[in-house]
């Protein structure tokens, strides 16, 4: 009969690796009672001392005394028997038949936009399956079971850590118990479907999924990409025009001349897609033209990696932002109820990439002026000129109370030492514009009407200081308190005056800032979407994915002023 040792000062005393156990529980808050087994058996022991050696030898505080320590515990638990090895006939011992289930999904990860080599490495040699070496036996089931833990985190999370393409993808990876993982993959005859779980549910990642399938089909059709350059205007010459018009199925011209035949072509393109129709070609519209067909098999798999680092519920009703589409959406079980256009954040002051709540709604507010636009742009036109705050509407503060700027000794004051902050009141210049929509966050970035219209009428719309402009919000305000039986577009507008007003809605709302340049419609298109923060190239590279033809994008306005707005 098994008798588990219940007791962390037993275990602590029955092992080798007892100091750095009780270095690890000594520091935590409460000592918890770890379950650990003697082994039962010659492979039972010769596991538990390849595994006591790693832990061992690992460096306290390192990502390799984590991983050793969790496998230690795990098997522990269960008396130190394999969980992937067998034992047979003249005690040779082979894979069970879960783990070659297993590996039979290692060696097809590419379908799932993963790599075997991942997974099937060097230390899992199925020829040591049958060594009789003891710590190679010990080596092997470890390295599977690091292996298959590997697999499930990719699977689950992606394989790219976000912050390694950008500080601005502030993303947290999903919580997974991996123990609790691992002992149901022991126990199940099949672990395909309990690994599959893990896969997100999301439809767009399913379609990129079944793309990447397809994609070697389709080879023989697939036209090349069209590459970024200058932006295009009637008239204008360039090497591009052939292909542009071999894509809009043109007879070849003569000249590469942008002709009023193409010019035509392109508006009805643009139409077709959602873009400005204006007949100017820009990155926008070399995005789309590059979607279908044209899609680089190295974008499908970068915008599935990205699927997996989203939340793997979205909610049922929720916002839904995606910053190379430069649009907003609502979406209800996934189905869009609401869309409109936005304006995001340079590549100067990108908007970051993140998953929130909707908590509050502020109509006429104030707009606390971020530190970062004081000190770069206010600070120094105050200086040149005090009447600067008040021409602009704007509170001067010091310690929270406003002062007047004729008050102020303006020579004890410069840019490095600017003791104030400064809002902007309420009213009709105000750069919040009537209502803004508040998630907070450490990033100090939300959705906000705009006095300044006329960007929302480009197709390239990254001209904000970080913060999302939405084009029509109060329609976007009633769409989204639908659910919100006291507040409607009515009861906002009612609102409207000199005075700040803030709305708590009884429900949060989640919020997801995304990123991803590719995006499946309805009816199973791929349209493409430029890649405004260089996000998608970074991460084909950290994926160390062949490139064909990466474009360099180009903003469609180089004159555009920079506003004095979030």
């Amino acid at each position: 009969m098994r008798k588990l040792l219940v007791s962390l000062v037993a275990v602590l005393a029955a092992t080798s690796i007892g100091q750095a156990a009780i270095g690890q529980e000594v520091a935590a808050p409460a000592i918890q009672p770890v379950v650990i087994a003697p082994p039962q058996n010659d492979l039972a022991r010769t596991i538990k001392t390849g595994l006591s050696s790693a832990y061992g030898a690992a460096k306290a505080g390192s990502r390799a005394y984590e991983e050793a320590q969790k496998l230690y515990f795990l098997y522990g638990e269960r008396h130190f028997e394999p969980i992937w090895l067998s034992e047979g006939v003249g005690g040779k011992v082979t894979f069970s038949p879960a783990a070659q289930k297993i590996i039979a999904l290692f060696e097809k990860a590419d379908t799932e936009g993963l790599r075997p080599s991942d997974y099937l490495t060097s230390d899992i040699d199925l020829a040591r399956a049958s060594s009789t070496d003891p710590l190679a036996l010990a080596g092997l089931e470890t390295a599977f079971s690091g292996a298959v833990l590997r697999y499930a985190n990719h699977i689950y999370n992606g394989r790219i850590r976000p912050q390694s393409v950008s500080e601005n993808l502030d993303i947290t990876p999903k919580p997974l118990d991996q123990a609790a993982l691992l002992e149901r993959l022991a126990q199940s005859q099949d672990p395909a479907p309990i690994l599959a779980e893990l896969e997100p549910k999301h439809p767009e990642f399913l379609a990129l999924k079944a793309a990447l399938a397809n994609f070697g089909a389709s080879a023989t059709v697939r036209p090349l990409p069209i590459d970024n350059g200058p932006t295009l205007r009637p008239g204008n010459s360039d090497a591009r025009i052939h292909a542009i018009r071999a894509r809009l199925e043109l007879p070849a011209g003569a000249t590469n001349v942008y002709d009023d035949t193409l010019v035509t072509a392109v508006k009805s393109f643009q139409e077709s897609q959602g873009l400005e129709v204006d007949g100017i070609i820009g990155s926008a519209t070399i995005a789309a033209f590059n979607g279908g067909n044209a899609t680089r098999r190295e974008d499908i798999l970068a915008n599935m990696e990205r699927w997996r680092w989203m939340p793997a519920d979205l909610g049922q009703f929720n916002v839904f932002v995606n910053i190379p589409e430069f649009r907003l959406s609502i979406q209800r079980n996934g189905v869009e109820e609401y869309g409109t256009r936005v304006v995001v954040g340079t590549t100067k002051n990108q908007t970051p990439i993140f998953s929130d709540n909707i908590r509050h709604l502020v109509v006429n507010p104030y707009w606390n002026v971020p530190s970062s636009i004081i000190k770069g742009e206010i600070a120094p036109a105050v200086l040149r000129n005090p009447g600067y705050t008040d021409s602009h509407n704007m509170d001067l503060l010091y310690n929270g109370t406003p002062v007047s700027p004729w008050q102020v000794d303006w020579s004890q004051v410069s840019t490095s030492y600017f003791p104030f902050k400064v809002r902007q009141r309420p009213g009709a210049g105000n750069a919040l514009g009537q209502i803004k929509f508040l998630f907070p966050n450490k990033h100090d970035v939300y959705l906000h009407d705009t006095p300044s219209k006329s960007l929302f009428a480009r197709s390239f719309r990254a001209f904000s200081h970080g913060c999302i402009r939405v084009e029509n919000p109060m329609e976007f305000a009633d769409a989204l308190m639908v659910n919100e039986p006291k507040i409607s577009r009515a009861s906002l507008e009612a609102m409207f005056g000199p005075n700040e007003r803030w709305v708590n809605p009884e429900t949060q709302i989640p919020v997801h800032l995304a990123y991803f340049t590719l995006r499946v419609s309805a009816d199973g298109a791929i349209r493409s979407y430029g890649d405004v923060y260089g996000h998608n190239e970074k991460l084909i590279e950290a994926m160390g994915l062949a490139h064909s033809a990466p474009p360099t994008i180009v903003a469609e306005v180089e004159n555009v002023p920079e506003e004095l707005s979030p």
